[in-house]
């Protein structure tokens, strides 16, 4: 969000429209937040409410394939429906609507067919928002951890302090990543910043491997790489982070 509004975006949370209409070319928008009712003009007007499946008529009501109320296909973890033979991946089942998931999903069916036993890991699929900068994570956030009572160790690099990012004039953001505090096994992997779609599939990997945090803080990183604040973080976690001040150790 920081970087955004540095750039001259105004960004409000918590509000919800009330109302919008077309006047000599421009979009009236009103809208309300916690300080109350406000109205602002703007040139184009772009909604986005979220997806659904799109699966209206795709099947007779006696194929035996169960939907939810939202259009959503029921299948268990290999993407098997509850009528033999019928199988569905995608954006029409659970789980994110990405093309890399989908593409996983439709490789393990296939194979499955063909008598292996593969398996989707749906706690390893990266997410991407390709904005600039780029935003990138894998695994849990911090908030969803808090949520479920589990104990976990931070750490985080800024890219205004990697060599590589400096000398492409491009430092904003950072790497975060989130270990549990008794085994150090990365939970979470997070990115903001220049080439985040790339570098979360370092995060990707440790996490399929099931990496602890050390196991990336004791890997030897190129230099000069934007990689680099990958291993700074991970040596944060344990409070070790050479390039920067680390955080104090709660007592």
């Amino acid at each position: 969000m920081k970087q955004f509004q540095k750039q001259g975006l105004n960004i409000v949370m918590g509000a919800r429209m009330t109302g919008a209409e077309v006047k000599r070319k421009l979009v009236n928008v009103t809208y309300e937040d916690s300080k109350g009712k406000h109205e602002a003009k703007f040139d184009k007007l772009i909604v986005a409410v979220g997806r659904r499946p799109y699966t209206d008529n795709l099947l007779s009501e006696d194929a035996g394939v169960q939907m939810d109320e939202r259009g959503f296909i029921f299948v268990d973890d290999s993407c098997k429906t509850e009528a033999p033979g019928v199988w569905a991946i995608g954006d029409v089942v659970r789980g994110p609507m990405l093309a890399h998931k989908a593409s996983e999903e439709g490789v393990m069916v296939a194979e499955r067919i063909a008598g292996h036993k593969p398996q989707v890991n749906y706690d390893c699929i990266p997410n991407v928002i390709y904005t600039a900068p780029e935003v990138a994570w894998v695994g849990k956030t911090e908030e969803e951890l808090k949520a479920e009572g589990e104990e976990y160790n931070v750490g985080s690099f800024p890219f205004a302090a990697n060599g590589r990012a400096m000398a492409a004039n491009s430092a904003s953001g950072l790497v975060k990543i989130i270990a549990d505090a008794k085994t150090d096994r990365i939970l979470g992997f997070h990115v903001v910043g220049p080439q985040a779609s790339e570098i979360v599939a370092q995060g990707v990997i440790a996490m399929e491997f099931g990496s602890s945090a050390e196991d990336l803080a004791l890997t030897c990183f190129a230099h000069p790489t934007l990689s680099e604040s990958v291993h700074e973080a991970a040596l944060a976690v344990a409070g070790g982070a050479i390039h920067v001040a680390n955080r104090r150790k709660k007592k």
